[in-house]
């Protein structure tokens, strides 16, 4: 629960992400997440078995939604760090890999930049 001097979170999911977490984690009770940078699945947010994924040392973990840890790249971090990401679920098929492929519903990450205010709370609570 969020205290409210606690900054404004990273990361968020809107009831839909939720519910498709919860069904995706009936399944796969461990699950992570990791923010794509590009490539094959291009920015999408990714699904996996905690397991089967290895966090690299330089992720960093965004926070958490429906309990499940969120994690994007450094370099990524840096271009995104001003913006608050939301997870939602749109109708389609989910990245080769990630657990949400073949749902016929996919994750997908919105964002909306941080007001100064949200940026200098965030700046203050990382140090």
């Amino acid at each position: 629960m969020t205290k409210a001097s606690d900054p404004t979170p990273r990361v968020r999911a809107t009831p839909e992400a939720l519910d498709l977490i919860a069904e995706i984690r009936r399944e796969h009770p461990e699950i992570l997440f990791h923010q794509s940078g590009g490539c094959c699945d291009g920015s999408s947010p990714m699904c996996y078995p905690a397991d089967d994924f290895k966090v690299g040392t330089r992720d960093i973990k965004l926070g958490e939604v429906g309990g499940v840890p969120v994690y994007i790249s450094a370099s990524q971090f840096e271009v995104w760090k001003h913006t608050q990401l939301i997870l939602d679920v749109v109708p389609g098929r989910g990245g080769m890999f990630s657990l949400d492929n073949g749902r016929e519903r996919r994750f997908l990450t919105r964002s909306r930049v941080f007001t100064p205010q949200e940026c200098a709370e965030l700046n203050e609570a990382k140090d």
